[in-house]
């Protein structure tokens, strides 16, 4: 069974930074592609970052420079780096497996002073 645990979120004022993490569980991250996606109060969920097998990055423009997705095969593992954080970035940050649509539970990023 394959289980994806997101931690690293919470509170943060404007400006500050976060590490969230996404531990894989059930199955080798190696052969698929990984990103994050965030749902804030209201909103859709939308794709925020994206990283291919062979590392390969893609983000959606409002986090371009701020944001940074990456992985480690050997533990199994897929951060998304956060700095500059802004008020717009609150949200509910979900770690998905995009080849087999497996996501995790979420995890809740909140930027206020």
């Amino acid at each position: 069974q394959v289980q994806l645990v997101e931690s690293g979120g919470g509170l943060v004022q404007p400006g500050g930074s976060l590490r969230l993490t996404c531990d894989a569980s059930g199955t080798s991250i190696r052969s698929y592609s990984l990103d994050w996606h965030r749902q804030a109060p209201g909103k859709q969920r939308e794709l925020v970052a994206a990283i291919s097998i062979g590392g390969k990055t893609g983000y959606t423009d409002s986090v371009k420079g701020r944001l940074t997705i990456s992985r480690d095969n050997a533990k199994n593992m897929i951060y998304l780096q956060m700095n500059n954080l802004k008020p717009e970035d609150t949200a509910v940050y979900y770690c998905h497996l995009a080849d087999k649509n497996y996501w995790g539970q979420g995890t809740q990023v909140t930027v206020s002073s």
